[in-house]
């Protein structure tokens, strides 16, 4: 994401390595005996990191290169890059490459998982999270993966419900105070992605205030500005999505987007 890494990679890249395993038996329908990690950059005439890159012998006794790639953006590009990398790892390593996209913004992203053309066709399976159960993260014993719920389908349940069993099981499946403070603050940051950062902060005041005081939240709603001002630049700068895309990727108001997009012109 340019210069600057999105709070959202931050969360992924942190806590990447605890989710991974429930993500390949309850989401991806992998059951893995063997995992090796696998160098995640890849270089021939250009470099490139994937964002998780395993080496997976499963249940059925296949080996295989695992590539995931967690996605914000519904971004238009998709395919090539992601045939970009299947091109270099099948060169690299020389065994069958199972790719996935895992999409966490909301709505339904329209971007193409398919290229075709005289000579080659290639296609990559995308799972976007909204469709995903998420009773199927509350099932987790790592808080990593429960904080995910809040990306999920609530099947129907209200997001205060919600947020009550992940806030819940959060607690129960964390243990010391530092480590809850860390997962309540990325859980905060994920609600964001879903317009339910205000309503986390109504319900989980009396979970959330023992680890951040009256006096420290002011200081914490302006980092959290700063981080949508950073995301919101992002997006502007490198994609081609109009004001009220942005908003409703960014969880914002268009007005804020325009103001970021005002200051973003009078700096160049």
């Amino acid at each position: 994401m340019g210069k600057q890494v999105s709070q959202y990679d931050k969360i992924f890249k942190e806590n990447i390595e605890a989710v991974i395993p429930s993500l390949m038996q309850n989401i991806l329908g992998i059951t893995a005996v063997e995992s090796e990690e696998l160098p995640d950059d890849i270089q021939h005439t250009k470099e490139r990191k994937p964002d998780a890159l395993k080496k997976i012998k499963d249940i059925q006794g296949s080996t295989f290169v695992l590539h995931l790639e967690f996605q914000l953006v519904d971004e238009p590009e998709m395919v090539y890059r992601m045939a970009d990398y299947h091109i270099m790892l099948a060169r690299k390593y020389k065994i069958p490459i199972r790719q996935y996209v895992l999409f966490l913004g909301a709505g339904i992203p329209k971007m193409d998982t398919r290229y075709e053309s005289e000579l080659m066709r290639y296609e990559f399976p995308l799972i976007a999270f909204t469709y995903l159960d998420y009773h199927t993260f509350l099932k987790s014993e790592q808080p990593e993966e429960v904080i995910l719920a809040v990306l999920a389908d609530f099947k129907g349940d209200s997001p205060e419900t919600v947020l009550h069993q992940i806030i819940r099981w959060v607690e129960e499946t964390t243990k010391g105070d530092l480590a809850l403070k860390r997962y309540f603050s990325q859980l905060r940051v994920l609600a964001q992605l879903r317009n339910l950062g205000q309503t986390l902060r109504d319900l989980a005041m009396d979970s959330i205030t023992k680890f951040v005081s009256v006096e420290k939240d002011a200081a914490y709603m302006m980092a959290q500005e700063k981080e949508q001002t950073k995301f919101v630049s992002y997006l502007l700068n490198e994609t081609s999505h109009s004001v009220e895309q942005v908003a409703a990727i960014a969880g914002v108001s268009a007005g804020f987007v325009k103001s970021v997009q005002q200051k973003l012109s009078k700096d160049k």
